[in-house]
């Protein structure tokens, strides 16, 4: 395991918090023992907290040219026909995962090909599951494609989450599993595919970025 290199700060500052707190409990309350452990125990599972959020797990990643992986951690919370109004401009089958605080939040390229759109949004802080979320958050839409398909992958910003990162830029050749991008607190990630693609997972179903596959091209 490593930490994402967007933790960094955050750990600092939640590191500097635990210490202050410590010696500030211990002076003032180490007559108290009970009440002192106790703060201390708090803070010190809201840094571990903040350390766990930025995680990296080590993972034996899926890989295929058929393949089209899930780019985030989470829960499978819509698997639904749409009008996508912002690329494509027509029907097509919505997979979205939902990431909790508690996911791994690194976001992975669900497949190998060319970046031929990216465009980022500002936007609300509605909960992930909003109906609308999709198109009023803070978001970025991402299409990578290649010679058996192409994909609309969204970011969307939670009502926790306030910065989406990204690494990629229209013309960018990726990599499938390689990273793209990282959202902080809470948030879910939409995956567009062609109507009549035939997914390999249904709603409740937890994902793994990178490992889990989401449907199989021909």
């Amino acid at each position: 395991m490593t930490i994402h290199r967007e933790g960094y700060i955050f750990i600092l500052i939640a590191t500097v918090l635990f210490a202050a707190v410590w010696f500030a409990s211990y002076k003032y309350l180490g007559h108290i023992p009970l009440v002192h452990y106790g703060i201390v125990v708090i803070f010190f599972l809201l840094w571990f907290w903040v350390l766990w959020f930025f995680r990296i797990p080590t993972r034996q990643l899926t890989k295929g040219d058929n393949l089209v992986v899930a780019p985030a951690d989470g829960k499978v919370v819509v698997i639904e026909e749409v009008y996508e109004p912002e690329y494509f401009k027509d029907q097509r089958l919505q997979v979205s995962i939902f990431m909790s605080p508690l996911n791994v939040h690194q976001n992975l390229n669900p497949i190998s090909g060319t970046v031929k759109y990216f465009k980022y949004h500002p936007g609300k802080y509605l909960v992930a599951w909003h109906p609308k979320s999709s198109t009023l958050n803070e978001r970025t839409s991402y299409v990578i494609a290649n010679d058996r398909s192409e994909l609309l992958i969204r970011q969307i910003a939670g009502a926790l989450a306030r910065r989406i990162a990204y690494y990629v830029k229209e013309g960018d050749k990726v990599a499938q599993t390689e990273e793209f991008g990282f959202i902080r607190f809470g948030s879910r990630v939409d995956v567009y595919f062609p109507v009549g693609t035939k997914v390999n997972v249904k709603i409740g179903d937890i994902t793994q970025g990178g490992v889990t596959v989401l449907a199989e091209n021909p």
